[in-house]
């Protein structure tokens, strides 16, 4: 899916980013973030990262998706490790100013893609998704064979 955005992106003349050896679509400052979230219709609330997600999915969720709800206190200098100033800390790739969009999305290969969201999520420490805004966008009939 992250191939075909950015093969679309090239096509439609908009920009496309390598981050750490894979290519995202980038359209008016907005990186497309695709993520098949199961392998059968659920509904975009059950959607979770992996365990194993590597740190570099966690880094564009953190330093370009919408920023947390506001907690209890703000976080005091002293109080920030470097790990977490790093997690924050924007791809160079995408510069600073670029946003994430989520594109989640149910599919198997025998029956296709089910469903698909998009909008901006927030990732929690549990590794769920607090969605911001979403949208459901329409699928295409499969064409028979």
């Amino acid at each position: 899916m992250r191939e075909n955005l950015a093969d679309m992106a090239r096509e439609l003349g908009e920009s496309v980013r390598n981050v750490r050896g894979y290519e995202y679509a980038v359209i008016n400052d907005h990186a497309l973030f695709p993520f098949r979230y199961a392998d059968r219709p659920r509904p975009l609330d059950r959607a979770r990262l992996p365990s194993n997600a590597s740190p570099t999915r966690r880094r564009l969720f953190s330093a370009h998706g919408p920023q947390a709800p506001a907690g209890l206190f703000d976080l005091d200098d002293d109080l920030l490790t470097e790990e977490y100033l790093e997690l924050h800390e924007a791809f160079e790739e995408l510069g600073a100013s670029t946003k994430l969009v989520c594109v989640f999305f149910t599919a198997a290969v025998e029956t296709g893609v089910h469903v698909i969201h998009w909008g901006d999520a927030h990732l929690e420490p549990d590794r769920t998704f607090t969605w911001h805004h979403s949208e459901q966008l329409p699928v295409a009939p499969q064409p028979l064979e």
